[in-house]
């Protein structure tokens, strides 16, 4: 890239596997120094190591983004270990497959707690801290597809991404005068672990017959004709995290191979 990540503190949360881990790892081979933040501790730590044994900058966190005092407590050990924060990519997120009118409560304030407080607390300490120490900074939020759709059988998840994208225009429209950016990258159905998760769920709910044949009907309506990897979303996420796009704030970049025409 012309211009580079190379020296800049990036935090990724929920990055001990799939979309997290592929940014993490892209932007420590960009020269970038990587705090890999998880609720699964030995994840964490196992893509610290592989990106140390890489020839790359990373430390393993343990972070709950539900939680403030665990999001305050991530931004003190990535401060206390490379002296600021420059990048803050709030990732981690769970999902569900549910029909519509078995939707509980429960399911409900489960996901909109991870990936809509999540993403809220993690914008506000994060931001708290890019103030305190001054020269701006990137806060970059993981919304989906299902931040622009809803779908019947994902309803709580497509709540919670949208809210993910209401609080991204919020934050950007509130921390433009301190020179922090705020955006957010829609990926469509990519082929993580949690896929796998969801492809179980289509199988028990009875909607499916055969494994990957959620994924396969799902993906039917991307123009590109494939699901995406990792390594399709991180040429957008290691911009957003680069002097590239200081100009942009307030935006959700769609990365789903044409899901959504916005």
């Amino acid at each position: 890239m012309t211009e580079s990540v190379k020296g800049k503190v990036v935090i990724v949360t929920g990055s001990g596997r799939g979309i997290g881990a592929g940014i993490a790892s892209d932007l420590a081979s960009k020269g970038a120094k990587l705090v890999i933040a998880d609720v699964n501790g030995d994840a964490a730590r196992t893509v610290a190591s592989a990106i140390v044994a890489e020839g790359g900058e990373a430390h393993a966190a343990h972070a709950d983004v539900s939680d403030r005092a665990s999001v305050r407590a991530l931004i003190a050990e990535t401060v206390s270990r490379f002296g600021r924060l420059d990048v803050m990519f709030n990732n981690a997120g769970i999902s569900q497959t549910c029909p519509f009118l078995d939707v509980t409560e429960e399911d409900f304030n489960r996901i909109m707690t991870i990936n809509g407080l999540g993403v809220l607390i993690g914008t506000q300490e994060a931001a708290k801290q890019m103030i305190a120490q001054g020269g701006g900074g990137k806060i970059i939020n993981t919304a989906s597809i299902a931040g622009k759709q809803g779908y019947p059988l994902f309803a709580h998840y497509c709540a919670s991404k949208f809210a993910v994208v209401a609080i991204t225009q919020a934050a950007a429209r509130a921390l433009a005068e301190h020179k922090i950016t705020v955006n957010c990258f829609g990926p469509g159905v990519v082929a993580t672990e949690l896929w796998q998760q969801l492809d179980r769920e289509f199988m028990e709910h009875g909607l499916t017959a055969r494994p990957e044949q959620a994924i396969n009907e799902f993906a039917q309506s991307i123009l590109l004709g494939r699901v995406s990897l990792p390594k399709d979303i991180t040429g957008v996420t290691t911009f957003l995290a680069s002097p590239a796009s200081d100009y942009i704030t307030g935006q959700t970049v769609m990365v789903d191979g044409g899901m959504v025409l916005i």
